[in-house]
């Protein structure tokens, strides 16, 4: 089985996550696309924090119904920072069969030298790169060429989408609708949960 892993902070999830994982799955042939939310991210603070917990349940909600997709909660209740290899590492070990494509943007992907055990991270997943403005090429391939396992990286099309979840958080702060940015079950949980506001 193909699967897509498509890990991130999700505070909260929106659109833009959602495109990124079907345009995956489509153009990958992928059988099906695992959104993993981090308990703790490695390289930043969660901003305006609800809890694991909370960013867990809106990722269930914004992709529910749609068989394509699910929800991991492996990192949501593992303590400390959620790395990447550890979650890749935990996968491979329950599913051995499956074939790990790691679902990244241009600009994280020209980042992953830095990671922790990048070259582990190439070995246990494909790179899956997210092709879209703002992070050149030639960058991308760089960064993966110093790594052993870099060049199995796999590029898809992205279109652009200009939502992010700071906006997002920024216009619940200041009571501005989140409504066609966000899953409708999505904007409900964070208006009845009173989240970021």
């Amino acid at each position: 089985m193909r699967v897509g892993i498509l890990g991130g902070t999700f505070n909260p999830p929106h659109l833009g996550h959602l495109v990124c994982a079907q345009e995956a799955y489509l153009q990958l042939g992928l059988d099906r696309v695992m959104l993993i939310p981090a308990r703790i991210p490695p390289h930043k603070p969660v901003e305006d924090e609800p809890g694991p917990e909370h960013r867990l349940e809106l990722c269930r909600l914004a992709v529910d119904g749609d068989e394509r997709f699910s929800v991991s909660d492996l990192e949501t209740f593992r303590p400390g920072p959620s790395f990447t290899v550890d979650t890749l590492q935990e996968l491979h070990a329950t599913e051995p069969d499956n074939e790990l494509f790691l679902i990244v943007g241009g600009d994280v992907a020209a980042g992953l030298p830095l990671w922790n055990e990048p070259e582990r991270v190439l070995e246990l997943a494909r790179p899956a790169v997210a092709k879209r403005r703002g992070t050149p090429r030639a960058r991308v391939d760089q960064a993966l060429a110093g790594l052993r396992g870099g060049e199995r990286a796999a590029f898809f099309q992205m279109p652009r989408i200009g939502i992010s979840s700071t906006l997002l958080r920024r216009r619940v702060r200041a009571g501005e609708p989140i409504r066609y940015l966000v899953p409708d079950a999505v904007e409900r949980y964070i208006g009845a949960q009173g989240l970021y506001a």
